[in-house]
Order: C-alpha cells, then structure tokens, then sequence
C-alpha cells in the first residue's frame, strides 16, 4: 500500500513533535482517492467504517510496528467514517476519528483573542462538551504560542502525549482538537513540548474544574447544565444602585466557618449553604464574602495563590454544588462576593509558570515578574492575551456563578513597580515612574467591561495607599471600582483601641481624622481577616481592660464603625468576641456562645445589623458630606464624640454619641437640631448585650438651650464605653 506520506512526515508523529499532527492524521484527498492515516500506538488492528454506509469497510495496515496505521480507499472523496479499533488486549471500541474534523474556534475569535477583547474567551479556549457533526464529544483548546507540540492527556489515552496532539492555528498561539467521547468528569492535562525539547504536563488555564488538592488536573465540566432559581434576583439587580443601598458584609473562609463534628474534614458548599444562609439572615448582615474559591494548591495560602481562574475549588464539591451555594444566597436575600486575585499567581509547575515553556503570563524580567514577599509572580498585563484571560475569568464568575461583585485583593501591589522593592530590584516605565501602566490600564478596563455588561455587580479594590481616584469612573480619571477598602480607617481605629482608655485623649485624632478624607473615595469599613492572623490576636483581645472592658470596647468599636460612614465588613468570628485569633484550620469557636459575654456580643450584632439595615439614613448618603455632621469632636478631654447620621430626606437622621472611657459621663450635654424627643434606639451598655446597663430610661426629650452651635440640646447619661442612638420621634 505505501506510506501515503513522507517517513520525515510520520516520524515526527511517533515522536510527538508535530505541531500541526492534522496534516499528517485523518482523511486527505490523493490522486486517484483518499488516504486515512491513523497513530494508535495502543492498537492491534483499525478498519474505517462509512458512518453512511456500514458495508463499507476498510481495513487498516500498520505500516510502523509503533501504531501508525495506513488505508488508501481509491475512487473516494473525502466522507465522514469511525474507526473500529482493536486493542492488544482484544478490547474493541468504534468512535469517530478526531483528525478528521475541521478546525472549530473561527478567525475572529482568534483575531479578538490576540487583540485582547474577546470577553468571551472562557467559551472558545478550554475544555467544552458539545456535539459536532452529530458526535459528542469534548472540544479543547489552549494558547501557547511558544510550544513546539501541545497534547491533551488523561485516563483516556494513557496520559500518553503521543496519542491526542493538537493541531495549530496559524499565528495565533491557540491549539485545538475535539475528542469525541470525552464526556464529563473526565480528568485531563496538556502535556507540552517546549523549543529546547523539554516536556512537561499543565493543568488546563481555562479548565472549569479541577481534582482535589494534592491531585493537580482539570477536570471536563458542563457549565451550562445547572437550573437556576434565582431569575427574580437576577432581573431585580440590573437596575439597583449599591452606592444608595446597605451593604454590611460576612467575610467567610468556607473552610474555616464551621466543619465537621469532630472537625477533621470539610463541610460541602451544599451543606454550608443553609448554615450560612439562617445566621446571616439572623444576624442582619446584607452580603456575604468569600474568601478566594478559586481553585489552588497550598492550604495556608487560604486561596490567594491561585491555579484555577475559572474552577471553583474542589475542596467544598463541584461546580454545580457551587452555583447551589449561590443560588441558595439569592433566594435568602443574600448578595455574594467573592475574592479575586489578578496580582499575582503560584510558581507551582502544573500551573502558569513558563506555561509553554517561556514566560507567557509572567515578566521575562525578574525585576518586573515576581513578589518575593510571596514567593509568586506577577502577570504580564501588558499583553493582550493575559489581560484578556483575567477579563474573562471575571465575566465568567459574574455569567456562570450569579456573583453579585469581586473583591480584587492586593490592587496596590499591582499599581507600583516597587511594591515592597528595594532600589535595584525594580525596573521604571517608560516614562521613568514607578506606576506599572499596563496594570491601570488592565483594571481600569476591568471595571468598564464589568459594569457595562452586569449592571448593579460592585467591585470592591483593596488598595492600601493614596492612589487617587480608585473608586471614581474611569471617564474622570479613576480606576473604576465601585468601592474602596478604607485602610487607613481600619488602621487607626484599632491603633486607637489598643490604647489605654486613660491615654485615649492624646490619641483623639485616630478618632476624627478619616472624616477629613470620607467623601475622597467610596470606601468600605474593613475588619478583615488580614486584622486577625500572623500573631495579630483576636478583636477582642486588642482590647484593653478586664474582660468586662473587653467587651465593651468590641461593642463600641463595632458600633462606631457601623455609624460612621462608609459600607461595612466584619470577618468571622468577630461577632462573637472570639478569643482565639483566626485558625484558617479549624472551625470558629462556636462552644463560646454557652457562656453569656459571647452569647450577649452576637446578640448585640444583631440588633446592630437591625438598626444599619432599618435607617436609610447609615447607607443612603454614605459617599457624600450631605449624609454626616459633626455635633462635636472638640471633647478630646474626656474623649467622646458625636455626630448625626442623615438619609435623603433632611427629616431622617440618627443623633450617634460615643464615650469612649469606662467614666459614666452624667447630664452631658449634645446639641440637637429640633425641638422633638429623642428615642435611644441603641445603647451598646444595656444588659442584654453584657453591660452595665446605664441609659436614658428610652429617651430624652430636648431641652430649649442651645449647644454646640444648635439650637436645642439633650441632657444625656452616657455609659461607659458606650455607643447610644437616638432617633427623633416625629407625630
């Protein structure tokens, strides 16, 4: 019969060092016929069956003992067949040859990927069941423009690089080929061959499901199966406003929330979903956030050193358990963050790192490629096809997993060149600054496609320093987040509160500062994990005093912050004065609520989640000098504060005084806007939530003698480290 092709042609077959095997394999048109060339190095016999006409077969000849089998059909075109295989072991299986199909991903998605605007590239790259021609089977494709030969593997081939080599797609960087019978749950990797000849497998960048942790592969998924019950939710964000609405978060370490019993193993998204669901609703908070759900490799990172940008950690069950978990939230009122982590990634070897050999999402240049703080690398936003990646692994979460927002972690780390560089271990921009350009333009980018395409989403910027404009719209010069992270707030206030009450008045601006900067950005109020971990200790045990102190300060701390303003976020545990700080190994300390201080703290929070929820006038104006006051911050001296908290409507407003010593302070005057009496609908000292239970008998009404520059006043009781609301009583 012949070989039908060159020996050069199919030796680079039998060594897998063919970039484009289809020119070789499959059915080509020859004078006088057609030939089919097949490599099945698992093989002992292959005839081609006529999908059209099963009376016509052809039985193939192994013209190399290694698996290359030949058939030449004279007087045909070109037609559609299976192969009838044969194994050594005498196993037969009959599937449609994959080299006998047409390329899939067209020229414009390939034209849109390189340019860096294909939003949708999570659909075209990756792994996808669907039915072509009539078959079904898995469609993948990866971008590697510097391989030499890229292959998928996994169970169904032996992970045997030699048998399922892509094809190229011209100039574009992209391989691809589509395995019929490749189903769901299948376990896949890319083996590739670099220029220098080395060879090595990776887990798939698009991949939309991964093998739990020490195993490393992806994992075949169908991401569009899952039915969905949360139109009504869906429909009803489009046209909301989060800067006008409350947003009091949860932020939750799946994995450390609660476990099992014995608390050696892991609740499932399923199983979390309805624990979750009760105590935030109970509590009052309006969101919750998640921790990184990304797939990653390395416990003690809690999930910000990334693998899988669009695969939802295996850890807590599979994708659909996932969307359960999400779609659970919405049907409860619940909107869903989540965190995400552009910054930086691992230096793992089955994920990005020198992907096809060279630095393809990282930097080349040391100096612009890696943070050594965290052993990870940087990526390259300046090329087009990087950018697009983390684009659409943020579409993707929005479409597929109903998130409500992101919180993308270490945004300052990604805006300067030497964040946390010494001299000489940086590289300036072309302009001879230390601002990494392409990463504005990669966010700012972000933000406006975002926006654009999931009206009512927010994102959230940790941005840990001055950068100026980083929750204002791109049009104006601003990077385009919804809200900001406060971190100078969160930083000062808890600077504040570790000081001795005694020495609190020499630190009174910790205390009024963040109003000289409020209205700058659309900040949120943090309490995060981050402030307890690493040896930082508990909230509560910042606190000075007896453990009576303790308390009270928690409660007037998370008082101030709840009033003060800005949209709020408080992380596990810090709800119910926890002693232990944060163990992302184990669950929060539930047993605690047995005993009263705890018990009274969490019910404390939810009577303060209640009172933010309920007054319009904490969330309606928070970005905005027409939502705030000041009635006094001059009362350094015995260190209390108070200010008035106001919605849209003038009328509706909350009058907020702080003490902030262990003194009672008796017949201390406020000022007061109107003639009215004023219900104390707050007071962080009652019995109930573990104080002293010192007040104003459920009021005051105003006395017609003018105070700090107001017309009226109240002559109030404040209790000891103590936040109390009062709310004007209208007829």
């Amino acid at each position: 019969m012949g070989l039908t092709t060159s020996r050069n042609e199919i030796d680079r077959i039998l060594h897998a060092d063919h970039h484009d095997p289809y020119t070789v394999l499959g059915i080509h048109e020859q004078k006088g016929g057609v030939a089919i060339r097949v490599f099945n190095p698992y093989a002992g016999e292959i005839a081609v069956i006529d999908i059209h006409d099963a009376k016509k077969r052809y039985q193939m000849e192994k013209v190399d003992e290694a698996g290359f089998f030949v058939v030449f059909i004279p007087r045909r075109k070109i037609f559609a067949y299976d192969l009838h295989t044969v194994s050594y072991r005498g196993e037969h299986s009959q599937n449609r040859d994959p080299y006998s199909f047409l390329p899939l991903l067209g020229e414009m998605d390939l034209y849109l990927f390189n340019e860096g605007n294909h939003y949708e590239a999570h659909k075209k790259l990756g792994a996808h069941i669907m039915e072509v021609d009539g078959v079904t089977g898995t469609r993948f494709a990866v971008w590697a423009p510097n391989a030499r030969r890229v292959s998928v593997v996994g169970d169904f081939c032996q992970w045997d690089g030699r048998r399922y080599p892509l094809r190229s797609l011209e100039s574009s960087g992209v391989w691809e080929i589509f395995i019929p019978g490749v189903k769901k749950e299948t376990i896949y990797k890319f083996e590739l061959k670099a220029q220098n000849g080395d060879v090595f497998d990776k887990a798939d960048p698009y991949g939309y499901a991964s093998e739990l942790r020490p195993k490393t592969a992806s994992v075949v998924w169908d991401v569009d199966a899952y039915d969905w019950d949360d139109a009504e939710w869906m429909e009803k964000r489009k046209s909301s406003n989060p800067l006008e609405e409350p947003i009091n978060i949860y932020e939750v370490h799946l994995g450390s929330w609660a476990r099992s019993p014995d608390g050696s193993s892991w609740l499932t998204y399923r199983e979390l979903a309805p624990h979750l669901a009760e105590y935030i609703t109970r509590q009052n908070y309006t969101h919750i956030e998640l921790m990184p759900i990304s797939e990653f490799p390395y416990d003690p990172s809690w999930g910000y050193q990334v693998t899988g940008y669009f695969s939802p950690t295996s850890r807590f069950g599979n994708p659909d358990d996932f969307k359960y978990f999400v779609d659970f939230m919405h049907n409860h009122g619940i909107s869903v963050i989540v965190d995400w982590v552009p910054a930086h990634f691992p230096k793992d070897a089955f994920g990005l790192r020198r992907f096809d050999g060279t630095a393809l999402y990282e930097h080349e240049d040391w100096r612009k490629g890696e943070h050594k703080d965290w052993g990870t690398l940087i990526f390259n936003f300046g090329r087009p096809e990087v950018a697009n990646f983390l684009i659409s692994s943020v579409l993707f979460w929005l479409e597929y997993y109903h998130l409500d927002g992101i919180r993308v972690d270490a945004v300052a780390s990604m805006l300067y060149l030497d964040y946390s560089k010494e001299a000489g271990e940086w590289a300036p921009n072309e302009y001879g600054g230390n601002e990494n350009l392409e990463a504005i333009e990669f966010l700012k980018k972000m933000n406006i496609v975002v926006h654009e395409k999931f009206p009512g989403t927010v994102t959230f910027a940790e941005e840990s320093t001055s950068w100026p404009g980083v929750s204002k719209p791109t049009y104006s010069g601003g990077l385009g987040f919804t809200i900001k992270w406060n971190m100078g707030w969160m930083n000062d206030i808890l600077e504040y509160f570790q000081k001795d009450p005694m020495f609190r008045k020499y630190h009174h601006n910790n205390l009024t500062f963040a109003m000289l900067y409020a209205f700058h950005e659309n900040f949120i109020l943090t309490l995060s994990h981050d402030e307890v971990t690493h040896g930082k200790g508990s909230l509560l045990n910042k606190m000075p005093g007896d453990d009576w102190q303790k308390f009270a300060n928690l409660r007037l701390l998370l008082g101030y912050m709840t009033a003060h303003p800005g949209k709020k976020l408080l992380f596990q545990g810090c709800d119910i004065g926890q002693w232990k700080e944060w163990n992302y190994d184990a669950s929060v300390d539930w047993d605690l609520l047995k005993y009263p201080p705890h018990a009274r703290m969490q019910k404390y929070m939810a009577d303060l989640g209640a009172v933010y929820r309920n007054e319009k006038s904490l969330w309606e104006v928070d970005f905005s000098h027409a939502g705030f006051e000041w009635v006094d911050f001059h009362d350094w001296e015995r260190s209390v504060v108070s200010f008035i908290r106001k919605a849209k409507d003038p009328a509706d407003y909350l009058l907020f005084v702080f003490n902030f010593t262990p003194t009672p302070r008796w017949n201390y005057r406020i000022g007061a806007p109107e003639a009215l009496f004023y219900e104390e609908i707050l007071n962080s000292d009652s019995e109930m939530y573990y104080g002293s239970n010192l007040g104003n008998q459920g009021g005051i009404l105003a006395e017609n003698s003018p105070c700090h520059g107001r017309p009226y006043s109240l002559n109030a009781t404040l209790p000891p480290l103590s936040i109390t609301a009062f709310k004007p009583v209208r007829n």
